[in-house]
């Protein structure tokens, strides 16, 4: 509770600008409900242009198929049309929101809108990648842009149930279903396509992959995972709290009927859970988006509490300016190990890369991050511009940032 309470306290960027809480529900995967930093530019920022508000569909058809929530109502998603140059165009952004692991933390799960269409804002702002103004998303604006929503728990994978606590694991189910209401309203005409997720979604937009692409074979198909690469290692007590988190998921949901069977043939399936073992078989074009500190990782994987009882790293994890020369030389060896585990994935021609030296986590849905006037940039490039010189084959992008402190261009995220 006290992290809840943290966040509501306040959350900052080190560039002094305060932003509002919205929805960060990555950060306590297990109490589902967070906060999310809305970019500087969002709705409440002062003197900020108003987002595009966005309505919330429910797909009726889900039904049938057996595609529900937790807690059995039927999933959603938002979209706006492209138009012009884009009308043939798709852009398909699956929610991240953490993971519930336990029958516990789904119960409290399906009591909110990452567990239940009850719960889900009726309109979203869509903003960064999702944005329709060509001064904010200059090569996605006028696609098809669609949002949709997350309640399964486990990165839209689960096809399972448990019928005595009342929970339904159907998120492989509703991924499908999504896809289907989409092709009738359109996409099947899409001449290009860019399946992208942030965090728990970003996972999720590298298991479906290669499914999407199968879906439009005649479409030029790439796929863009944002903050969704999330590192099997060790916390700083030594255990490995993740893969803790993650065997639970897998277990709980019986993942291991669904998991790529490219990875599951020999490894195990909690392993297969990590995109580090699955990254080397995707056939599709895929661009890898995250920060070499991610800010999530070292909060929940890194340095929870229960891997310092003691609270040693607890300044750390808040603010990267309080972190000791110790602690840092701890995070320089977590972005190698990061760096490491992409070095077979980056050597084909057709992937993408950008990892920036950065203390944040989902770059791509907020407006400061993904493209303003002082957005995190490698060589001088920031994220959304790499995106689209690497999708549209205007050049390729393996772009690496040098290591902390040097980037001075990073919207580093501080709490409060």
């Amino acid at each position: 509770m006290g992290k809840l309470l943290m966040c509501f306290l306040g959350v900052i960027f080190v560039v002094s600008k305060i932003v509002d809480c919205y929805e960060f529900e990555e950060f306590f995967y297990n109490k589902t409900e967070g906060v999310f930093l809305e970019s500087m530019n969002g709705a409440s920022a002062a003197g900020a242009p108003t987002p595009l508000m966005v309505g919330l569909t429910i797909i009726h058809g889900a039904a049938s198929t057996g595609a529900v929530c937790l807690d059995g109502t039927l999933p959603g998603y938002h979209i706006h049309r492209g138009y012009g140059s884009g009308a043939y165009s798709w852009l398909i952004q699956l929610e991240g929101g953490g993971w519930c692991n336990s029958v516990r933390s789904c119960v409290y799960r399906k009591k909110t809108r990452r567990g239940s269409s009850n719960y889900m804002e009726k309109q979203i702002p869509f903003t960064g990648i999702l944005s329709n103004k060509a001064e904010e998303n200059p090569d996605f604006y006028n696609w098809n842009r669609v949002k949709v929503r997350y309640c399964d728990g486990a990165s839209f994978t689960g096809d399972s149930e448990d019928k005595v606590a009342g929970l339904q694991f159907r998120g492989k189910r509703i991924y499908q279903a999504a896809m289907d209401e989409l092709m009738s309203k359109g996409m099947r005409y899409a001449n290009q396509a860019l399946l992208s997720g942030c965090s728990a979604g970003g996972l999720a937009s590298i298991m479906h992959c290669d499914d999407f692409s199968n879906l439009l074979p005649h479409t030029k198909v790439k796929c863009l995972s944002d903050a969704g690469l999330f590192m099997d290692t060790i916390d700083v007590s030594g255990g490995r709290s993740i893969r803790n988190l993650f065997g639970g998921v897998v277990k709980l949901q019986g993942l291991q009927k669904t998991l790529p069977r490219t990875c599951t043939n020999h490894l195990d399936a909690t392993s297969c859970f990590f995109p580090q073992n699955l990254i080397g078989n995707i056939r599709t074009p895929l661009f890898l988006l995250n920060a070499a500190y991610d800010s999530w990782q070292l909060q929940e994987s890194l340095a929870p509490h229960t891997a310092d009882p003691q609270g040693l790293w607890h300044e750390c994890t808040l603010n990267n300016e309080r972190c000791s020369p110790s602690q840092i030389q701890f995070l320089q060896g977590f972005r190698i190990h990061m760096l490491n585990s992409v070095k077979r994935f980056a050597a084909s021609r057709q992937n993408g890369l950008f990892i920036n030296s950065c203390f944040a986590h989902c770059q791509t849905e907020r407006q400061d991050t993904w493209f303003s006037d002082n957005s995190p940039m490698i060589n001088n490039k920031p994220i959304a511009l790499a995106v689209g010189d690497w999708y549209f084959d205007r050049s390729g992008v393996k772009a690496i940032d040098c290591a902390y402190p040097c980037d001075r261009t990073c919207h580093n995220l501080v709490f409060k």
